[in-house]
């Protein structure tokens, strides 16, 4: 961490528009200082070892999707550097935990100023609450039924299983996954190829 009297931080997001207005929130308290902009991962490595960071704040767009599972694999060589998602597009809750806060583009700056600061104190070892179980097949099942829109007790007369079972299923799910909503558990399925587009 940052030996001065304030975080040094580096924002890694596409849209200058976005960039300027975090920038913005983020200067107005002299604890945070933004030691620099990258617009998309190109030679991250040599940028982020001039740069210095506390913290990095990053739109998960700006990485491969086949590497948003692995994130931490990408910064193994700055591993004391706090890991920020900035957020105004759905991601799996699977890429999300992988950061140590999140900040979403609805936010206030106090809000923003508070994710920074807990997510300085607190390893990340600590936000992960959802369980790394993978999904059985019946789950998949249930999910599926779910992501279509069938009701509990449609799924259950369609899979010959009692509506306590399936919504025993649902709740593994939503504890696996981290993923509450019926629109989030549809777009889960999709990402992840278990249902197309036109069975929605």
């Amino acid at each position: 961490m940052s030996n001065n009297n304030f975080y040094r931080i580096v924002i890694v997001e596409p849209s200058p528009i976005v960039f300027i207005g975090l920038s913005s929130l983020l200067q107005t308290n002299g604890e945070f200082s933004i030691a620099g902009h990258m617009e998309n991962l190109a030679h991250f490595k040599e940028r982020l070892r001039a740069f210095h960071p506390d913290i990095l704040i990053i739109n998960p767009i700006v990485i491969d999707f086949d590497k948003q599972f692995s994130l931490r694999s990408l910064f193994q060589e700055t591993p004391n550097v706090v890991l920020i998602a900035l957020v105004y597009n759905y991601f799996d809750n699977n890429i999300l935990r992988q950061y140590n806060g999140i900040i979403e583009i609805c936010d206030k700056s106090g809000t923003i100023e508070n994710t920074l600061r807990n997510a300085l104190f607190s390893p990340i070892e600590k936000k992960e609450t959802v369980d790394n179980g993978d999904l059985t097949d019946r789950e998949i099942d249930v999910l599926v039924a779910v992501a279509k829109g069938w009701m509990n007790k449609e799924i259950a007369d369609k899979l010959n299983i009692s509506i306590h079972t399936v919504i025993s299923h649902r709740k593994n799910i939503t504890r696996k996954t981290g993923i509450k909503s019926v629109s989030g558990l549809t777009v889960y399925a999709l990402i992840n190829n278990l249902i197309n587009s036109n069975e929605v």
